[in-house]
């Protein structure tokens, strides 16, 4: 998914390299693999600063300060947005219920996300800066507001993937009183002719005075005004010839204080509110008290009060809640223009301190659905400057009027981190609970829940300092802090992976029933599809330890991690001495899927992933011997052995000749190797160098010694392997020193130091050749690459082994191990050794290249079965991709560049990483993994990939939304697909009443705001085109025109709650044509003949009269089954929304119905 992003940072540095090789190489390794891109992300980014919430999707998107945005949702679906650009984030808004979000960038670029491919589709650059960011609510439709005082609309077609902006824009002359429209004339033929742009639209209306600014501020009028906030009214009420009542009017806040209600249907100004009206109340809320306390207005108050937030505080949208840089909380009352004195704004002051923070957040929750009168007030600033950090919340009530409010309560929360953004979550269809989600830095994620929020408001105390429900981290990082991780390959078959897929798959069922009955509150998405038991089978495990002692093992099979199992630090319910150390290292045996854990007090943990026998024994081996106990069974990993015999910090574990031994390197400098199959300690060395340097690596070898008798090719490697007798230890210790163990004994046969005095430490080790080894620091690659692999081979590809392959022929395994490669990578520099030269002495490498930056890391990885290639990182955070084995560069990159991230001290004890070159990194409490290389993709992206938006959830509410739209016209047999299937079993049920109106998310609902966008103001076609030839045209309506003959299974319509007075007075001119003038008066008006004739072409009276007998009765059976009908409609409408409802909260009880 991010192919095309990254692939031009893949650049190829040339460097000078060895003569004829450069083809040779680039037949094996080019730049065209070299492809970084980000596979999984998991954990909440440590720059995250802003928030946005799908409540009907149930998806929460937290932008960063780097240019990241992470998706949300629930069963650990998580998704990683990446901009191309470094830039933080402003806003961040959903198209609620379409699969996109919007973000806008501290550069001023508008960028739309498809959140089902994961990529951006649009971007559009605005010229001035953006300071006011809304999206219309359930629609595509955006307000920008800008540094100039200007607000524009722009519109994402999903259709076309394309972000643009709409003709439409709020003039600044909306704050002039004295604007007027354009003749019609000029409409007309300018306007239609395509001649009247927007500049001249601008220009036209501009006024050279602000005196309804000046006057409605109380400030001066000099200069421009910048936008400080846009809001779409709720509940705002349409015109009259657009037949809609949704999004009509839009609050308008500036920076001197100024609040403008804009019709946007009507192109006018219906409130304006500002610092005049101040002077209108002296009632001032000091320190929360239970009732507003009466003071004199201050001589600052005429002052303009620069706004810094602002909120509805009513479903209504006649109530707005606005916040200032001088800490004054302001609630205006938006119901009426007129000023009414101590009814229009009262003020509240979170501290009677002089000087105060600036109020930041201001969010309401309303006490009952649709309550607009009381609530609480949720307030981030606004407190004395150098008070603790606390998020405030403020109980009130003005059910007596605004200019009566009262302040019932006050409670302050101590936060845990510095706040950044917050949600409130209201519990529905796709919300488990109601409460409030606080985003503090770094990237902490904490939900309130409405039971301890309600804890807190009942409590006489004014600050608390509660346990909020922590954010679920698929893998956790932190407290307990990860030490340690390993990614190993399943590379068994049979019976044990059989078991351990049927393990595995059955724990993924009990999560997910679990986390169905989880507090956390996001729900959102749905996960990657996993097989049944039977079909599906591991082929990746994620170990993690950490700083407590315990272990948990994840299935990385899909991109989906999902927890395994924990290895906590006792063992079967006893508690083992030194076994809650920190682990320190790790090793997979995946033949036999067995699991060594090391930890800082040299203590070596066995454990079998699948229990093979019945019987149930813990072996602990001690320096004095060994004893066996007898443990009772389970499910879980079966604890098989504790080893206890050295203090000292363990630095390395490796799995050794085919999983039968166990390598031990200690931080002191000693080794250890473990008989696997007796649980026994074969030898233990002193120190490997004179220094006591660490063990960084281990491996192990058939000696030259035993594998030269073999003069049989066709015997298999097996063989060499399996010879007891004499088998060598490779020792690589962190100053530099080579050692060769005897295999048996422990007896050093050879020891050499690799580097120079002035060197820097060594990083990793690899063998590479025809027979190829790879074995590094940990943690390192799977240890399913213990046995030798005789596929691995470069054959006369490879340069530098070219001569000795053509020499060796049908050698022995021992003629074969001469032509292996020690690659030896250090801080500054890596370096190519020959095997068999090492041994009789040389210490000059093949190849050597010196670094200029200082490495911490190597891998090799395989193509085709071939290692082909080393990639190295460094502590910078930069990455190289090198051919092998000339260490040629091939590719570069970065992790700021791929993740956005800085390398941090001990981030290398905690990569990890696969043979195909995909490396997984810890970051704080990030988890990522990245593929650098083309050709991998064992992940099977983006098949496997859990999806972010439900577009069944998104059909069923638009479904229910077109329904219950008061404009639909057309009236249908039965409810579309799925959702008439599922209402129809939802009938007997009685479900709590959902709080989300699902009619205000649809889009049926808001289609007349194309109309009105897609002109400038004052030149909508409606009221240019609206004129007398256009009634003339008026089509009448006649009684005998009406179609009663409803189907039997009518689609019940429902109709607004609230009619508009514009509605009402359209009603009542079709109940005029429909009645064609008929009045109350009982007198019957007397027709001569000539009518009566003109009318129903009758000679005779009498058939006439006859006629119009039988025309006045099929009139009124039609008017009483029109009123029978419109009964049936007005019951049906009022239980419609409750049955919507109902669906979605049963898809959630059923937890994802739609897998069943």
């Amino acid at each position: 998914m991010f192919s095309k992003f990254f692939r031009k940072n893949a650049s190829v540095a040339k460097q000078p390299q060895p003569s004829g090789q450069e083809n040779a190489s680039n037949a094996i390794l080019t730049s065209k693999d070299i492809n970084p891109r980000v596979n999984l992300h998991y954990g909440i980014p440590y720059t995250s600063s802003v928030m946005a919430f799908d409540p009907i999707q149930s998806l929460l998107a937290v932008g960063t300060l780097d240019g990241r945005i992470k998706v949300i949702g629930g069963d650990n679906i998580e998704g990683l947005l990446v901009s191309p650009k470094h830039f933080p984030f402003k806003y961040l808004e959903f198209l609620q219920n379409q699969g996109f979000l919007v973000s806008v960038s501290s550069e001023n670029e508008i960028q739309v996300w498809d959140l089902e491919q994961r990529r951006m589709t649009s971007s559009l650059r605005w010229e001035s800066s953006i300071t006011a960011f809304s999206v219309i609510h359930g629609s595509s439709y955006m307000y920008v507001g800008d540094e100039y005082g200007m607000v524009y609309v722009v519109k994402y077609n999903a259709e076309e993937a394309s972000l643009a902006p709409l003709p439409y824009y709020v003039p600044t002359s909306a704050i002039d009183g004295n604007h007027k429209p354009l003749p019609p004339l000029l409409m007309k033929k300018e306007w239609k002719e395509g001649l009247c742009s927007r500049a001249f639209c601008i220009s036209f209306f501009f006024c050279d005075n602000y005196r309804s600014l000046s006057e409605a501020s109380g400030g001066s009028s000099s200069g421009q005004h910048s936008i400080v906030g846009v809001l779409p009214q709720p509940s705002s009420q349409g015109n009259r010839l657009l037949k809609s009542s949704s999004f009509c009017r839009v609050l308008i806040a500036y920076d001197n204080g100024l609040l403008i209600l804009w019709d946007v249907s009507e192109d006018k100004v219906v409130v304006v509110k500002g610092n005049k009206d101040l002077q209108l109340t002296g009632k001032i809320a000091v320190n929360s008290q239970e009732e507003l306390s009466q003071e004199e207005p201050s001589d600052d108050e005429q002052l303009e009060k620069e706004i810094s937030a602002l909120c509805w505080t009513s479903g209504s949208g006649t109530v707005l809640a606005v916040g200032y840089v001088d800490g004054d909380i302001m609630l205006w009352n938006l119901s009426t223009s007129v000023p009414s004195k101590g009814n229009d704004v009262v003020k509240l002051q979170l501290s009677s301190d002089e000087r105060r923070l600036p109020v930041i957040v201001l969010h309401w929750r309303p006490k009952r659905s649709r309550d607009d009168c009381s609530g609480q007030l949720f307030v981030y600033g606004g407190d004395a400057i150098g008070s603790e950090e606390v998020l405030t919340i403020l109980n009130l009530d003005w059910s007596a009027g605004i200019g009566k409010l009262k302040c019932i309560g006050r409670t302050d929360i101590t936060l845990g981190g510095s706040f950044a953004d917050m949600v409130l979550f209201t519990s529905g269809a796709s919300v488990n609970t109601s409460g409030m989600l606080v985003l503090t830095n770094p990237g902490q994620l904490h939900f309130y829940d409405s039971t301890c929020l309600s804890f807190l408001t009942s409590k006489e105390e004014k600050k608390f300092t509660v346990s909020p429900i922590e954010y679920p981290m698929a893998i956790p990082t932190a407290e307990p802090n990860m030490t340690a991780a390993r990614l190993g390959l399943i590379c068994v078959d049979g019976n044990l992976l059989k078991a351990l897929s049927e393990k595995i798959s059955a724990a993924k069922l009990r999560r997910v029933e679990v986390s169905g009955k989880s507090a956390w509150p996001l729900t959102g998405g749905i996960p990657s599809q996993f097989l049944e038991a039977e079909i599906y089978k591991v082929e990746r495990v994620y170990i993690a330890g950490y700083q407590d002692g315990s272990v948990r093992i994840f299935d990385a099979t899909c991109p989906t991690f999902s927890l395994y199992c924990v290895l906590g630090p006792e063992v079967k319910g006893t508690s083992i001495a030194g076994a809650n150390a920190p682990v320190s290292a790790l090793a997979f045996c995946s033949p036999k899927l067995t699991l060594a854990i090391g930890n800082e007090l040299g203590t070596v943990l066995l454990y079998d992933l699948i229990r093979t026998t019945d019987a149930m024994q813990l072996n602990f081996v001690t320096e004095n011997g060994k004893e066996v106990y007898t443990v009772r069974g389970g499910d879980e990993p079966h604890c098989t052995a504790v080893f206890s015999f050295h203090t000292s910090h363990i630095s390395t574990l490796q799995f050794l000749h085919s999983g039968s031994r166990l390598g031990v390197g200690f931080h002191s400098g000693r080794v250890a190797l473990l008989d696997i199959n007796t649980y026994s300690i074969l030898f233990l060395t002193d120190s490997m160098s004179n220094s006591c340097s660490p063990i960084k690596l281990l491996d192990m070898r058939p000696s030259t010694e035993t594998t030269s008798v073999i003069k049989d090719v066709g015997q298999s490697e097996s063989k060499c392997m399996g010879n007891n007798a004499n088998q060598e230890v490779f020792v690589v210790t962190k100053d530099g020193q080579f050692v060769l163990l005897d295999g048996n004994t422990g007896n050093i046969v050879f020891s050499q130091s690799l580097k120079a005095e002035e060197e820097s430490t060594v990083i990793s080790m690899h063998i590479i050749g025809k027979y190829c080894r790879i074995f590094h620091d940990l943690p390192h690659v799977d240890s399913s690459m213990m046995a030798w692999e005789s596929g691995a081979t470069h054959g006369s590809d490879n340069p530098l082994n070219a001569d000795q392959e053509a020499t060796s022929g049908a050698s022995s395994c021992g003629n074969r191990a001469e032509s292996f490669f020690l690659v030896l990578s250090c801080e500054s520099a890596l370096h190519l050794y020959s095997v068999s030269a090492l041994k009789e002495g040389g210490t000059t490498p093949v190849h050597t290249v010196n670094l200029s930056k200082p490495c911490c890391y190597s891998i090799t990885f395989k193509k085709d079965g071939k290692v082909v290639g080393l990639i190295v990182i460094y502590q910078t955070g930069e990455i190289d991709v090198r051919s092998l084995p000339d260490l040629r560069l091939v590719g570069e990159s970065n992790l700021m560049f791929i993740l956005r991230w800085n390398f941090k001290t001990n981030m290398d004890k905690m990569i990890c990483s696969s043979e195909s070159g995909q490396i997984i990194l810890v970051n704080g409490c990030e988890v990522s993994s990245v593929s650098l290389l083309a050709f991998e993709n064992d992940f099977r992206i983006p098949d496997s990939l859990p999806v972010l938006h439900d577009k069944v959830i998104e059909a069923a509410i638009d479904a229910a939304a077109y329904n219950l739209s008061p404009s639909k016209k057309d009236k249908q047999g039965s409810l579309p697909g799925i959702l008439g299937g599922i209402l129809k079993g939802l009938q007997g049920g009685k479900v709590e009443e959902q709080k989300v109106g699902f009619p205000e998310v649809g889009k049926s609902n808001l289609t007349h705001l194309d109309t009105i966008f897609s002109n400038p103001p004052y030149l909508k076609p409606s009221s240019v085109d609206f004129d007398e030839d256009d009634q003339n045209d008026a089509v009448e309506l006649s009684i005998d025109d009406i179609d009663l003959d409803f189907d039997e299974h009518v689609v019940v319509e429902a109709s607004s709650a609230k009619e508009s007075n514009n509605d009402k007075k359209d009603k009542g001119k079709e109940r005029e044509k429909l009645f064609e003038g008929a009045t109350t008066d009982s007198k019957p008006k007397m027709r001569t003949v000539e009518e009566i004739k003109a009318q129903y072409g009758k000679e005779d009276a009498a058939g006439a009269a006859a006629l119009a007998r039988n025309k006045l009765a099929e009139r009124g059976e039609k008017l009483e089954r029109l009123s029978l009908r419109t009964e049936e409609l007005r019951n049906g409408a009022e239980n419609f929304a409750s049955m919507a409802q109902e669906l979605a909260t049963l898809m959630e009880k059923r937890n994802k119905w739609w897998r069943l």
